[in-house]
């Protein structure tokens, strides 16, 4: 859609790349399917350092959301060594059937020196 573009475009220029792009490419893809398993509640098992409660047997969570879609994502470091962020930007429909846009959500990854494999830590959605 031409408005996701825009806010994709948006994103890449208020936040520049500092990944490499195989490195940025792969972060993408898990940032997608994290939020997935976040919304929906389907999937939390395959990713235990973000859900956590998967593990235990509790994680078995009504979708809290239909119909998504992300708009944009941009993958960059963060502050700390080890650690990269994904920021989505996403549509979906709420349990009551309202679909908002502009819903936003970060999901922060670590990984150790001399890794190569990013693991997702617990999203934080702030709208």
């Amino acid at each position: 859609m031409a408005g996701d573009r825009a806010i994709q475009r948006l994103l890449e220029r208020s936040w520049p790349a500092d990944l490499p792009g195989e490195q940025a490419a792969t972060l993408l893809a898990l940032g997608r399917k994290v939020l997935l398993a976040d919304a929906t509640g389907l999937g939390r098992g395959q990713f235990p350092t973000a859900f956590p409660e998967a593990v235990d047997g509790a994680g078995a969570v009504a979708p809290a959301f239909t119909r998504i879609r992300i708009q944009a994502a941009v993958a960059r470091q963060d502050t700390r060594a080890g650690q990269a962020v994904v920021h989505l930007v996403w549509a979906g429909a709420d349990r009551g059937g309202t679909y908002t846009d502009g819903r936003l959500t970060d999901i922060p990854f670590h990984h150790a020196r001399g890794d190569g494999t990013w693991t997702p830590q617990p999203p934080t959605t702030t709208s």
